[in-house]
């Protein structure tokens, strides 16, 4: 099935060029050149099919792509979860965590290669599709639901808003419950990119999950923090 994708940019030549590139592997790109229309887009899709993927520019003329990142998050029903991947002009690793922070599935500093663009995106596509089915589709926490199959997450009933990759780091995690994992041993789980030394994106993830499925974030008990280790999914019930 062709992946439809939106791209949200004000450099025409460089869309024009990434929507050839990308043809040529599948895929569909659309493009806006402004934060306002790719919005409006998403918004009013007339019983047409979301995009699979946005591809949204930091730099805009109209409005910040961060914010226009924090208004997709917004958007009420499954455009909300549309995933999002983030390029940033200056490469300044403070754009990235904010932009992780809003929501972003993942970033690309410019100048970029066409080829780590296409496997990004494929990466993020993945990660949404899932793999093989595993035997057992629930997951139960204490109050805590992880449903892999509806790719859905509920705290005592009510939805958790995760990305499609904090979604797939906490399926990583409840998986291999009560082992304690380093930040590699994580993104090798999910089948991520190695990151910079200096990134600490899974941190930045990390923060949003327990912001969605802890009762007091600062105070967390499902996931903890095994200082100058990496993480753990604890086992205890609520």
């Amino acid at each position: 099935m062709t992946a439809q994708l939106l791209m949200i940019e004000d450099d025409t030549r460089l869309a024009q060029m990434v929507g050839e590139y990308l043809g040529q592997s599948g895929m569909q790109v659309a493009h806006c050149g402004d934060g306002g229309s790719g919005l409006a887009q998403l918004q009013s899709q007339g019983g047409a099919p979301l995009p699979d993927l946005v591809i949204l520019d930091l730099m805009l003329p109209d409005m910040d792509g961060l914010d226009v990142c924090r208004r997709i998050r917004a958007l009420p029903g499954p455009a909300a979860r549309v995933p999002v991947l983030m390029l940033t002009a200056k490469g300044d690793p403070m754009d990235r965590i904010i932009g992780l922070e809003l929501g972003a599935d993942d970033y690309l500093p410019k100048p970029f290669e066409p080829r780590e663009l296409l496997a990004r995106i494929r990466a993020i596509l993945r990660r949404r599709e899932g793999g093989p089915a595993p035997a057992a589709q629930l997951m139960r926490f204490g109050t805590l639901e992880i449903d892999r199959d509806a790719r859905t997450v509920t705290v005592a009933g009510q939805p958790a808003e995760l990305t499609s990759y904090q979604f797939d780091l906490l399926v990583a995690m409840a998986e291999r419950a009560g082992r304690v994992l380093t930040r590699d041993q994580i993104m090798e789980a999910v089948r991520g990119r190695e990151l910079e030394a200096f990134d600490r994106s899974i941190d930045v993830h990390m923060g949003r999950i327990r912001a969605a499925i802890e009762q007091d974030a600062k105070n967390p008990r499902r996931i903890l923090t095994v200082r100058g280790v990496g993480y753990v999914f604890a086992k205890q019930q609520d």
